[in-house]
């Protein structure tokens, strides 16, 4: 049975601070390299994909693209979330009226929220990939609690319109699956990636088994 490795220089090839908070929440704290890939010219290439494969496209296109521009060992991490509603793929609103327009469809309604990974041992050329997914019941919302929500600006930029673990947590009624997906990474997934590539997620902890845990 090979020995899983000592920590490799990890890099998130993602803008999100959703998803760099839930690592740091979970003991690790990586690098940020912003893929900038044109997310809207590869869905437009692919009218035919599902949510799923869309989601799981867009995270191997930005882990690639950040991986081809390293030249040590490191560890690069791709993620791209889709939210899904009858059969439909909903990424970032961007406008106002298109958040507005999703909301009342989505409201008193389950969807759900599919997030690819894609990781990338830049040593050895290996990848690992899945697309987690989790099933999210939306709550109602007023007129004025989505004016108040858009004008946070915090819905135009995230899959679905919506968050979980910040201002629009108190619209989610509840998830069938990992929590942390609908932030945007999932951990379990990640973990199990990286198991793959031979990295103990342990082993990535940016602190000490002394430290004290977080006041709850």
């Amino acid at each position: 049975m090979d020995t899983p490795r000592s920590a490799p220089r990890l890099i998130l090839a993602s803008r999100s601070p959703a998803r760099l908070a839930t690592l740091r929440a979970a003991g690790i704290e990586p690098d940020v390299i912003v893929s900038d890939v044109d997310e809207e010219v590869i869905q437009a290439s692919l009218p035919n994909a599902t949510p799923m494969e869309l989601a799981q496209v867009l995270a191997q296109a930005k882990a690639e693209k950040v991986a081809g521009t390293i030249t040590e060992p490191a560890i690069v991490i791709g993620c791209d979330s889709v939210f899904e509603l009858d059969g439909l793929a909903y990424g970032k609103p961007e406008t106002a009226q298109i958040a507005k327009e999703r909301w009342q469809q989505m409201m008193g309604r389950a969807g759900t929220l599919h997030t690819g990974h894609h990781v990338i041992d830049t040593s050895t050329h290996h990848a690992a990939s899945a697309t987690a997914s989790t099933i999210v019941h939306m709550g109602t919302m007023s007129e004025r609690e989505m004016d108040d929500y858009l004008a946070t600006g915090e819905p135009l930029q995230v899959a679905g319109g919506f968050t979980l673990d910040a201002l629009g947590g108190a619209f989610v009624e509840g998830v069938e699956g990992d929590p942390s997906n609908v932030v945007g990474i999932s951990l379990p997934t990640l973990r199990s990636l990286l198991g793959e590539l031979g990295v103990r997620w342990t082993s990535l902890w940016n602190m000490t088994l002394t430290d004290p845990p977080s006041p709850r």
